[in-house]
C-alpha cells in the first residue's frame, strides 16, 4: 500500500500501525471511521492501554504527509480522509469494472484490463493487521478474480484465444483451485486446436481439488472438460480436411417483402445434405416428478399451439426461480408427439459468464442431424442457415432454455412451419417479440394453494396438514417461488424432526432468509439465483435496484426511485423499464412498481454490502425531504 501525491511523489508512510490505521482511513474515503474501530483494527481486538495515544499520533503524522494532497478531518468520536474516491485505486478499480459490464466487448476488455493494471501484488500485503487484511484484502481480491473473469469471457466472446491463453496461463499457476479460471483457459485452447494442453489442465485442476479439498469439479470445470470431449475439433492440416459442402446455386436477392418476420433475410444454404430420415433426436430432460400448477401457463402454451396460424416461438419470461425450465420440459414432454421429427434441448446459460455461444449450440445440433464435422460451417450465419435447411418441411420441437438475450437465441430458432421453438429468459425478450413474432408467456410465482400443493407433493400430506397455519406462512415466506420452496422442502425432507412451525419462524427473520434458502450448493440457492440477474444489469439499472433497498415497502413509485439515486427521471424511468425486464419490478399502475419481498431483501443487502454509509444517508435524508415537502407517501 502506497499514498501518491498528483505530482508522482509517494509519501513514505513507514512500517508498523500507522500502514493499518491508513488502511481503514483510505477503504472507508469520506466516511468517519471511529477511533474504537481503528484501535480495534490496528490491534487485532487486543488493545494495550495506551492505543488511543497511540493511534492521535498515527492520525497527527499523517495529516502532516497529506498536507496540500488530502485532508484528514476530526469529526465527533472518529476521523474522515476528505478526498475525491477516484484517486483511491480501489474505487477506480470497481467503477471501471461496472463499466465494463454494460460495455460493448472491445471496451470492456479495455476497461477491465485498466482495472486490472492498478494492482500491485496482493491487496494491503504490507499491512501488519490480520483482521484488515481478512476484512478488507480478501473481498478484493475476489473482486479482482471476478474481473479477470469477466475479461476471459469477453475475450472468449471476441474470439481472441490466443490472448487469453497469454494472460490466463500465469494467473492458473497462482489460483490453481479457480474452476471458471481453469474453464476459460481449457475453451481457449480448444479453439486454437491445442485440445491435449486443455485435457491436461482439467486433470491438473481435478488433481488439486481432490488433493487440497477434498471435492469433484464443479459445473464450470465439468461442462468445460464435456464439451472438450464432445467436440473432437482436433484440426487436421488445411490439405487434408474435408471441403466443405458445395452451394448447388447462388444465393437469391432477398425478397421484397419478408412478411410479418421482419428479421434479417438470410438465404437458405442449400448444400448436398438431401432430406432423409433423422437420426433419433431425444434431447429432452425428464420431468420433474412432483411438478405441480401452472395450469394457466399450459392453458396458454395449448392456446398457442392451437392457433392458426401458429407462432414459431414461444418466451417463456419470468424471474429466476419461478420453475420455467420445468414447465417448459413439462409441457414440451406433454405434447412430444405432435413432434414425431424429435425434440432438440439446449442450456444457453445466458446469465453465467461465459454464456453459451451461438455457434457452439449450432455445431452441436448439426452433429446430432448427421452432419459431419468438416462440413459444419464456421460462419454463425451459414450454420443456420443449413440448420434451417436441415429442419424444412420437419415437424421439432426445439427448447432453448435459460436465454440472455434474443441475439443468442435467433441464430437458433427453426424456420419451418411444423417446427416450434420454446425460449426461457429471465428478460422478456422483447427482440424475439417484435421482429420474429414469438409470443410471449409470462411466468409468475405460483398461486397459494399451488405452493402448498408442492409442499404436499414433496413432503407429504400428512405433515404438511399436521402444521397447515405454518406451512401456509412459510409458502408466503418464500414468496411462492418454486425453487424457494423446493430448498425449503429439501431441507425439511433431511430433517424430519423439525417443525414446519419452527423453519416458518427461521424464514421470518428478514436477516436470514435469503441464508436459509441455500441447499448449501452454489447452483441451488435464491441469493444466487437473484445474483446472476442483478449481475446482468447495466450499472445504472444495478445502482437503482441497490437504493431502491433503502425503500422500505413493497411498492415503489417513480419519484421516489428518483428520489433516491438523486437523478433525472427519465433516466430513473429507463432504468426501472430494465428492472421490469429483469423481473425484479413489475408496474402494477403507471409510474407504480411492486416488488418481492426476497427482491427487496436482497436489495438491502446490496446497498449496506456496495454503496458507502454517507451516500446511503445522503440517500434518505433526500427521501424524507421529498416526503416532507408533500411529495407522494411511501404507501
Amino acid at each position: 500500500m502506497e499514498i501518491q501525491t498528483n505530482q508522482g511523489l509517494v509519501l513514505a508512510l513507514g512500517a508498523g500501525r500507522i500502514r493499518t490505521v491508513t488502511a481503514a482511513l483510505i477503504s472507508e474515503v469520506n466516511q468517519v471511521v471511529p477511533v474504537n474501530r481503528l484501535i480495534d483494527l490496528a490491534w487485532d481486538g487486543d488493545p494495550p492501554a495506551r492505543a488511543r495515544g497511540v493511534v492521535h499520533n498515527h492520525v497527527h503524522r499523517l495529516r502532516r504527509l497529506l498536507a496540500g494532497h488530502a485532508e484528514l478531518a476530526t469529526q465527533g468520536q472518529g476521523y474522515v480522509l476528505l478526498a475525491d474516491p477516484h484517486s483511491v485505486d480501489a474505487h477506480r478499480f470497481r467503477c471501471l469494472v461496472t463499466d465494463a459490464r454494460e460495455a460493448d466487448p472491445r471496451t470492456a476488455v479495455t476497461k477491465l484490463r485498466q482495472a486490472l493494471g492498478l494492482w500491485r501484488g496482493e491487496a494491503l500485503a504490507d499491512v501488519p493487521s490480520e483482521r484488515v487484511r481478512q476484512k478488507l484484502g480478501v473481498g478484493l481480491s475476489q473482486a479482482r478474480l471476478a474481473a479477470l473473469q469477466e475479461l476471459g469471457g469477453r475475450l472468449l466472446q471476441l474470439g481472441r484465444y490466443r490472448e487469453l491463453v497469454t494472460e490466463f496461463t500465469g494467473w492458473i499457476a497462482e489460483h490453481p483451485l479457480h474452476e471458471e479460471l481453469t474453464a476459460l483457459l481449457m475453451r481457449a485452447l480448444q479453439a486454437t486446436g491445442r485440445q491435449a494442453e486443455a485435457l491436461d489442465h482439467y486433470h491438473r485442476a481435478r488433481r488439486c481439488l481432490r488433493d487440497q479439498l477434498g471435492i469433484d469439479p464443479g459445473p464450470a470445470l465439468s461442462d468445460a472438460y464435456l464439451e472438450l470431449l464432445g467436440s473432437d475439433r482436433s484440426p487436421a492440416p488445411a490439405a487434408a480436411r474435408r471441403p466443405k459442402p458445395a452451394i448447388r446455386n447462388p444465393a437469391p436477392a432477398a425478397p421484397a417483402c419478408a412478411g410479418p418476420r421482419t428479421a434479417p433475410y438470410v438465404a437458405p444454404y442449400v448444400c448436398d445434405h438431401r432430406p432423409g430420415p433423422l437420426p433419433r433426436i431425444a434431447q429432452l430432460p425428464p420431468v420433474v416428478p412432483d411438478f405441480c400448477g401452472r395450469d394457466r401457463e399450459i392453458a396458454v402454451l395449448d392456446q398457442h399451439l392451437d392457433r392458426l396460424p401458429r407462432p414459431e416461438c414461444l418466451v417463456l419470461a419470468g424471474a429466476g426461480g419461478t420453475g420455467k425450465t420445468s414447465l417448459a420440459v413439462q409441457w414440451a414432454r406433454r405434447h412430444q408427439e405432435e413432434f414425431p421429427d424429435g425434440q432438440f434441448f439446449a442450456d444457453l446459460r445466458g446469465f453465467e459468464r461465459p454464456p453459451m455461444r451461438p455457434g457452439t449450440v449450432l455445431t452441436a445440433f448439426l452433429r446430432s442431424l448427421g452432419v459431419p464435422e468438416a462440413e459444419i460451417p464456421e460462419s454463425v450465419t451459414e450454420a443456420s442457415a443449413l440448420y434451417r435447411s436441415l429442419l424444412a418441411g420437419r415437424r421439432m420441437l426445439v427448447v432453448l432454455d435459460n436465454a440472455g438475450t434474443a441475439e443468442q437465441a435467433r441464430p437458433l430458432l427453426p424456420a419451418s412451419p411444423g417446427c416450434l421453438a420454446i425460449v426461457t429468459s429471465r428478460r422478456r425478450l422483447n427482440g424475439l417479440v417484435v421482429r420474429d413474432g414469438a409470443a410471449l408467456v409470462k411466468v409468475g410465482p405460483l398461486t397459494s394453494e399451488e405452493g402448498l400443493q408442492l409442499l404436499c407433493n414433496a413432503l407429504g400430506r400428512q405433515r404438511v396438514e399436521a402444521d397447515a397455519a405454518a406451512a401456509g406462512a412459510l409458502v408466503e415466506w418464500c414468496d411462492r417461488m418454486p425453487l424457494a420452496l423446493r430448498i425449503a422442502a429439501a431441507r425439511l425432507m433431511a430433517h424430519p424432526e423439525w417443525s414446519l412451525t419452527c423453519w416458518a419462524k427461521k424464514l421470518a427473520d428478514e436477516r436470514r432468509r435469503l441464508q436459509e434458502l441455500s441447499a448449501h450448493d452454489a447452483d441451488l440457492a435464491m441469493e444466487a439465483c437473484l445474483y446472476l440477474s442483478y449481475r446482468a444489469l447495466s450499472s445504472g439499472a444495478a445502482r437503482l435496484f441497490r437504493f431502491l433497498g433503502l425503500h422500505p415497502g413493497p411498492c415503489v413509485g417513480v419519484h421516489h426511485a428518483g428520489v433516491l439515486v438523486g437523478g433525472d427521471l427519465e433516466l430513473t424511468r429507463r432504468y426501472l423499464a430494465e428492472l421490469c425486464d429483469a423481473h425484479f419490478l413489475e408496474e402494477h399502475a403507471q409510474g407504480h412498481y411492486v416488488r418481492s419481498e426476497m427482491v427487496r431483501i436482497y436489495a438491502a443487502q446490496r446497498v449496506a454490502a456496495e454503496e458507502p454509509r454517507w451516500a446511503q444517508d445522503q440517500a434518505v435524508r433526500r427521501l424524507l425531504g421529498h416526503l416532507a415537502r408533500g411529495g407522494p407517501s411511501l404507501n
